[in-house]
């Protein structure tokens, strides 16, 4: 039977009991009365288990968290924003849901209780941190690399999700396979997945790293969504840290921890990420575009978004 089926997470089974429905192949399907959607589960092994949740509640639901356990140093993978859109979106949402991965040590995420959010379109993978780390052969491995597999304090990371990312997310979303070969094509899958990411955050270049707490991670999020509502305004650092209570040189260290940017360089490629998706629209000329996102200077709005989007601004409308 499926509910005893140990390839099966069990805060989904927990989830389809209070909800009072059947899993069956590994997925639950959110009944009509609760929402809509689905969740599916997979334990591949003792060390990777990953879960893969599009659905729509009614009412966020609050569970006891059945896998949590204090003597395993899980290193969790968020992927979020990554489902093909299936309604038309605002430019706005648009902006905001640009695809990408939260990575947390495990001294982050130490809650029994855990929220099954009424809106959820995510693959979540769980990686033990020990398993990880044994699969490299060297240990010459950047200070982000090295912080993260060792898991011995609270980092968040958040990286946005490049063409290689999001074709092997694509393929575990689209992919029909023999249930036979299910399990042992989507761990490779996964752990494709997280090697690619690892790539990605191997690139980084900070020297140090400072431990957060989640008073932190709050702040600089809520810096960040500052700055995403008001892209027509260069971000001000000491306005910033006026605002979120911290000095401008530990604003500064830790939003670049977590987003591997600076501010003004992750504000500039969400401003002409903005940009890009006006000028599809194709409601506004380039240059009301340009004044709309606070350039007076067209020639360097034309300049800054060929660095960004590798063609000017006129041929990009025109496409």
């Amino acid at each position: 039977m499926e509910k005893d089926n140990p390839t099966i997470p069990n805060v989904l089974k927990n989830l389809a009991h209070s909800l009072g429905v059947e899993i069956g192949h590994r997925t639950l399907w959110i009944p009509p009365k609760f929402g809509h959607g689905y969740c599916s589960g997979f334990i591949f092994n003792e060390h990777i288990r990953m879960l893969i949740s599009n659905y729509e509640l009614n009412e966020d639901v609050i569970l006891e968290n059945p896998d949590f356990n204090t003597a395993k140093r899980m290193i969790f993978f968020k992927f979020q924003n990554i489902f093909p859109d299936t309604d038309p979106l605002s430019t706005e949402k648009q902006v905001r849901g640009i695809p990408s991965v939260l990575i947390a040590t495990s001294r982050i995420n130490t809650d029994h209780m855990i929220s099954i959010h009424s809106n959820t379109s995510t693959i979540n993978i769980e990686m033990d941190a020990d398993y990880l780390n044994a699969l490299f052969y060297t240990s010459e491995k950047s200070p982000v690399l090295q912080s993260l597999l060792q898991n011995s304090h609270p980092y968040l990371f958040e990286q946005m999700m490049h063409p290689s990312l999001q074709k092997i997310v694509d393929e575990i979303l689209s992919e029909t396979i023999d249930e036979n070969f299910e399990l042992f094509f989507l761990r490779i899958k996964a752990e494709e997945l997280i090697c690619r990411l690892l790539m990605e955050l191997e690139k980084r270049d900070e020297k140090r790293l400072y431990v957060l707490n989640s008073q932190d991670i709050g702040t600089i999020y809520k810096v960040r969504e500052h700055i995403l509502e008001h892209l027509e305004i260069p971000p001000v650092i000491g306005k910033l840290a006026e605002e979120s209570g911290m000095s401008p040189t530990k604003l500064k260290r830790l939003f670049k921890q977590i987003f591997g940017d600076s501010i003004f360089r992750y504000y500039q490629q969400f401003r002409i990420q903005k940009a890009s998706l006006l000028l599809k629209e194709k409601k506004y000329s380039v240059s009301e575009v340009g004044y709309m996102l606070g350039f007076t200077n067209l020639s360097h709005f034309s300049k800054i978004f060929h660095e960004h989007i590798g063609m000017k601004p006129k041929q990009y409308a025109m496409m």
